[in-house]
């Protein structure tokens, strides 16, 4: 199918823009590492907190280091895993991985130790490179080498000659949430990336020459491609921090001081922020790409607003890692309903029921994806990879198509609405979630007999993952412990926010679990009732004012001094909005960082009061 997106790159300010049309039939785009070497040294190609990198300080850097990883055999279709944070090394390690003609499979340092384990050995990773020479060991048997050794300065400076390997060549290895109960590894190929940039450029959505890129996501989040890939076209890549990307008002200032033309940012996360963003003047808005979730009608609205003001212009981007990160594109603008716009060039879509008949305009049908950006595959998983990956019989001998499990109405114009799920994954906060996965961790917990997962929309003011369990006969369960071994095995966007035990689980007519029947989460415990006087009394008018907006943000009935937020059920999104709440009520400057260094309701009171004498002094 041919792909219809606006092309915005050229249109003059209050111009009523027109459409392109680009067939999937478009010329192989060049190598990625042969346009870095053609892109000017002195620009700059990496602002990171701990140091900045020119285009020609990276191309040596990864050249020094493709050379060391040869030196330990380290080659094309070799993994090297990065666990790394996001900086100046990582990116350098990341593209001097690539030099070497080898592949990357990101690992977020952030994860649990027992899921950053797994990663390694499910991978067969053939080397991991860490932070620092202190760092533990993430996998038995496995050489690990700290950045340092490979980034070190050598004797000669070393030229920056790519190991030459074919477009199909393994690129880099992502993770995601897996139904079976363990994550799986998404295989991409070096053309698959390359198409992606050239896509976006297509499309109008990367155009700025010279842009200002912001890296907001984390590297095991597969966004993380469609930010690096630019650095190739000589754009900068400008790294945000943990405690800016949490808090709005930093982020927003950010934006600002470090000139982004760019940010790609998840529907909740662009909320709280949507507001404080400013016009800056220049020939062009700051972008925004949009995606990782559904956008809602009220934020789509806000976002074409905003749009229509030139304060920034937005796309709402769409697409699973199997497809190499961005499937389809729309912009946002005007009013109506949030859609997820037309297929990129690089992919070919088709609609089909459930009997596998192509589904015309206005019905309802699963989305399947074809073409060039198709994954390889799930990595040593070749059962899975049959079972997603089938074969496209439009397409021609040996054509694949991936089914995206997603449910999407074609509408008149070309264009497609995103209606949901057709199985238990999940979009949460822009991760992909399976339920399955988080239910069989659960399972295996001792005293648990059955457990059942599913997304409320009634968790603190937003939507949030409800944990359900049985025990088994003669056990005592805590929903405190299971949460603390949960948060040990699985990333903390995959930890229920409640968890409620059940006598028994509610089925249909046909003995399934019946989701929708399950009962609405009970009240967050706590040690004693706001304003309450005695050993848990909140005490003093900060401890009663935080209080108060504790429970009205997580939903609680009775909040103690000694309640943790975290504990009861808080994460990123319901701190900024604590955060928030507290700037408005006290106007007092209070970090979103503040909340994570102390989550006690004591202590978070406590270090307001010494902000508030501060500032009044």
């Amino acid at each position: 199918m041919t792909a219809v997106l606006p092309e915005r790159a050229t249109a003059p300010t209050g111009a009523r823009v027109t459409a392109v049309r680009v067939t999937a039939a478009d010329a192989a785009p060049a190598d990625l590492l042969a346009r870095l070497a053609q892109v000017p040294g002195d620009r700059p190609a990496v602002v990171a907190a701990d140091r900045c990198l020119s285009f020609d300080g990276l191309r040596g850097e990864a050249a020094a280091i493709a050379a060391r990883l040869a030196a330990h055999g380290v080659g094309p279709e070799s993994v090297v895993a990065l666990c790394l944070p996001r900086g100046a090394d990582l990116v350098a390690a990341l593209l001097g991985t690539l030099t070497a003609g080898a592949a990357y499979l990101p690992v977020d340092p952030k994860l649990p130790a027992e899921r950053r384990r797994y990663l390694v050995e499910d991978s067969g990773a053939d080397l991991v490179v860490t932070a620092g020479a202190g760092a533990e060991p993430l996998a038995a048997g496995v050489p690990h080498l700290p950045v340092a050794a490979l980034t070190a300065p050598g004797t000669e400076p070393a030229e920056f000659r790519p190991v030459p390997v074919p477009g199909d060549s393994l690129a880099y290895v992502i993770y995601t949430s897996g139904s079976t109960g363990r994550p799986k590894g998404v295989e991409i190929g070096r053309d698959a990336a390359a198409r992606l940039l050239a896509e976006l450029e297509g499309a109008g959505i990367a155009v700025t020459d010279g842009g200002r890129v912001g890296w907001n996501a984390s590297p095991s989040f597969d966004a993380s491609v469609q930010q690096w890939v630019r650095i190739c076209r000589g754009d900068t890549i400008v790294m945000i921090d943990e405690d800016t990307r949490q808090d709005p008002a930093l982020l927003a200032a950010f934006v600002d001081e470090q000139a982004l033309t760019d940010l790609d940012i998840t529907p909740s996360h662009a909320d709280p922020l949507l507001d404080l963003l400013t016009a800056d003047g220049g020939p062009r808005p700051l972008t925004l790409l949009v995606g990782g979730e559904a956008v809602s009608p009220s934020l789509w609205a806000r976002i074409a607003e905003r749009s229509a003001a030139g304060v920034l212009r937005a796309v709402n981007v769409y697409g699973p890692t199997e497809c190499t990160v961005d499937s389809t594109a729309g912009w946002i603008e005007g009013p109506g309903q949030p859609h997820i716009g037309a297929v990129l060039p690089g992919l070919r879509m088709r609609l089909l029921d459930e009997k596998l008949q192509e589904v015309g305009p206005g019905g309802t049908g699963e989305l399947y994806l074809a073409g060039p950006r198709v994954a390889r595959g799930y990595r040593r998983r070749a059962g899975l990879t049959a079972e997603r990956f089938v074969p496209d019989l439009a397409g021609g001998r040996g054509g694949r198509m991936y089914r995206t499990g997603d449910l999407c109405r074609l509408l008149a114009d070309g264009r497609l609405e995103y209606l949901g799920r057709a199985d238990g994954q999940v979009k949460l906060r822009g991760h992909r979630i399976e339920l399955p996965e988080i239910e069989a961790a659960l399972a295996w917990i001792d005293g648990i007999a059955e457990a059942a997962v599913t997304v409320r929309e009634d968790l603190g003011g937003a939507p949030g993952l409800a944990a359900y369990y049985r025990p088994a006969a003669g056990k005592q369960v805590d929903a405190g412990r299971l949460r603390e071994l949960l948060a040990a095995e699985l990333p903390g966007y995959m930890v229920p926010a409640a968890f409620t035990a059940v006598d028994r689980f509610p089925t249909t007519p046909n003995g399934k679990l019946d989701r929708a029947a399950l009962p609405a989460p009970a009240p967050l415990p706590a040690a004693a009732p706001a304003g309450q006087t005695g050993a848990g009394a909140l005490t003093g008018a900060v401890e009663q004012l935080i209080g108060g907006v504790w429970a009205t943000v997580l939903g609680a009935e009775r909040i103690g001094p000694e309640d943790n937020f975290f504990k009861l059920g808080g994460h990123s999104l319901l701190a900024i909005k604590l955060v928030s709440r507290v700037r408005n009520e006290l106007s007092v400057a209070l970090p979103v960082k503040a909340v994570y260094a102390h989550p006690r309701l004591r202590d978070l009171a406590a270090h307001i009061e010494e902000l508030l004498a501060a500032r009044d002094a």
